[in-house]
């Protein structure tokens, strides 16, 4: 399959989630310098149903985040398209609010994935997910990998 046909928009995004037939597992984040701590997240929410739908930040809702006033720094498109490649990813939406919870009301997925650094009551649309009977799962961090370390070790060396 063509990754690029993985990406999808917000009004797409009913219509892939009306032919799913298994449980539907979102995760989402910026995804930004995409790394090894970003895939084992992604595999851990895989493993948690039968098909994964990340929803990517869009460059005006990193900005949003306080990242950083540079941040991202691969635009939304290229990062949609990067995740989209991985084998455990079986759609991608871009979203531009500053939290997915609109999103994940229209999707009303069956698990939500965040990694374990976010807390449970901090984690938007929890009690969404469960309120439906759905479950909340947080992966353990892979100790060493985010991209704000990343950027920081890189422009050490500049």
């Amino acid at each position: 399959m063509n990754t690029a046909a993985k990406v999808m928009d917000t009004a797409a995004v009913g219509t892939w989630r009306s032919r799913q037939t298994g449980p539907v597992v979102f995760t989402n984040g910026v995804f930004d310098l995409l790394h090894v701590g970003h895939v084992a997240l992604l595999e851990a929410a895989r493993a948690e149903g039968d098909a994964l739908l990340v929803a990517v930040n869009s460059d005006a809702s990193v900005r949003l985040l306080a990242k950083g006033g540079d941040r991202p720094l691969v635009p939304e498109r290229e990062r949609a398209r990067l995740i989209a490649a991985l084998q455990c990813v079986d759609a991608v939406v871009l979203f531009e609010e500053p939290t997915p919870l609109a999103l994940i009301q229209r999707v009303r997925p069956d698990v939500l994935v965040k990694g374990a650094d976010y807390a449970p009551p901090a984690i938007v649309g929890a009690a969404e997910v469960q309120g439906w009977g759905g479950r909340v799962v947080r992966v353990p961090l892979v100790t060493g990998y985010s991209t704000t370390d990343l950027v920081t070790r890189l422009r050490g060396r500049s």
